[in-house]
């Protein structure tokens, strides 16, 4: 009997498991990093740099990314067709308008490790530019991995009994007036 529960135990080890990760508000390097660790398998026990035992992680919302301070404007993405004067360069921001998947699948493609495995491992990365999945991916989620950034409220998504009871920071004189 104990020789069934290994093997259960051991499939369940090895099996590969689906991950959904939110990427509304979030950087595309935080969303990266948190991905990479799945699609490579780091965090399981077994994990061997050799071994192909990554799991599939499935990323919504990539239209809704956030870039910090003024990189929709200034990171610029290069490539080359390989012809004399084909050297091409677009920034974040029509890159984005262009394809909306293409900026996280990048970065991810980026991080990983430049080794024979990487375009295994990008076969199990599923994005998706709104939050529709289809119903064939949607029925082998398993887990939902946290966002890596704490999205702010934003002023109309707070009750007026929240706003109420903010704590004032100044509360003016009776006598103030506004110039």
């Amino acid at each position: 009997m104990a020789s069934y529960t290994k093997a259960a135990q051991q499939w369940a080890t090895f099996a590969r498991a689906w991950y959904l990760l939110d990427a509304k508000m979030q950087p595309p390097g935080k969303i990266a990093a948190a991905t990479v660790l799945r699609l490579e398998g780091r965090h399981k026990p077994i994990y061997h740099a050799l071994s192909d035992c990554g799991d599939h992680v499935v990323i919504i919302n990539t239209r809704h990314i956030a870039f910090s301070g003024n990189k929709w404007e200034q990171k610029v993405y290069s490539s080359h067709t390989g012809y004399p004067g084909g050297f091409r360069q677009v920034t974040a921001a029509q890159l984005h308008l262009k394809d909306p998947v293409a900026i996280v699948k990048l970065t991810i493609y980026r991080m990983l490790p430049k080794n024979l495995q990487r375009r295994t491992m990008m076969q199990r990365l599923h994005l998706f530019p709104e939050d529709v999945i289809p119903e064939d991916i949607q029925k082998n989620l398993l887990q939902e991995i946290p966002q890596p950034r704490v999205v702010p409220k934003r002023l109309d998504e707070y009750t007026p009994e929240e706003v109420a009871a903010f704590p004032k920071v100044w509360t003016p004189p009776k006598d103030f007036r506004r110039k």
